[in-house]
């Protein structure tokens, strides 16, 4: 029972690995003995976040456009180049995009829907080979997607796209469950509520005293909170889990 949590060695993919709840997820990956891989959009921040979390283990950038099929062919390739097994796949970049009613866009509905459920999508069934060598009915593999509370709750703000995606992703990583855990492969998602993320940032400079006063726990989520789950998800003391969303708000789904 004593190493119920050691993911030392393992090998990690976090996508939108270079800021927010990814840069926390990865941390904590890193921090924790296992080889992760980060990726991202923009090149210098990818690079400069694994440049920093490389002092403390092992962390290396593949910057990507990940919301397209060509893009995730030539990060999948370059993986495959590096290695011969994946254990960890996690599903974190993503994207919001807020506009009154009337005026929300297709071009914002379609990049939201590209970045947070068709890019995911298609990044697992490219990845199922290199999972597959990895699963092991004692070790299974483990793709971990980041979803939202507002994917359980509406939220009060006007982000139709980002709140439909992610109710999406709450039921694809449960439909992929129930498809992959024969193959010794579990899927599994969280629903973080507020972080001091680059998506949450303009609405935590306006809001976040009521944000904070609102919630049961009376603050927003630390890096320490996020990737505890994500670590619990990655380890063996979550290898009888597939198909669960777990919420890490502060109880905010709750109230």
């Amino acid at each position: 029972m004593k190493n119920l949590f050691d993911i030392k060695g393992k090998v990690a993919i976090v996508t939108g690995g270079s800021r927010g709840i990814g840069e926390m997820i990865a941390a904590g990956f890193v921090e924790n003995g296992a080889k992760v891989y980060i990726t991202a959009r923009k090149a210098d921040a990818c690079n400069a976040t694994a440049e920093r979390l490389s002092e403390k283990g092992t962390c290396i950038s593949l910057p990507h456009d990940l919301s397209n099929l060509d893009g995730i062919q030539r990060f999948v390739k370059e993986i495959e180049e590096r290695e011969e097994k994946v254990d960890i796949l996690c599903n974190n970049a993503g994207a919001a995009w807020g506009e009154p009613l009337d005026q929300y866009p297709e071009s914002g509905w379609d990049k939201v829907f590209d970045i947070n459920l068709k890019g995911p999508f298609f990044l697992i069934q490219k990845m199922l080979p290199l999972l597959r060598k990895a699963a092991t009915a004692e070790n299974p593999a483990r793709i971990i997607n980041t979803a939202s509370i507002n994917g359980i709750e509406p939220p009060v703000l006007e982000t139709y796209a980002y709140s439909s995606s992610k109710a999406g992703m709450i039921m694809l990583t449960r439909h992929l469950a129930g498809r992959l855990a024969r193959e010794n492969i579990l899927v599994n998602s969280i629903a973080p509520g507020p972080f001091p993320s680059h998506m949450m940032a303009a609405t935590l400079a306006e809001m976040g005293d009521q944000i904070k006063a609102a919630n049961p726990r009376g603050r927003v989520g630390e890096p320490e909170d996020i990737a505890g789950v994500a670590i619990f998800l990655a380890s063996r003391a979550s290898a009888y889990t597939t198909g669960a969303c777990i919420p890490c708000d502060g109880g905010a789904a709750e109230v």
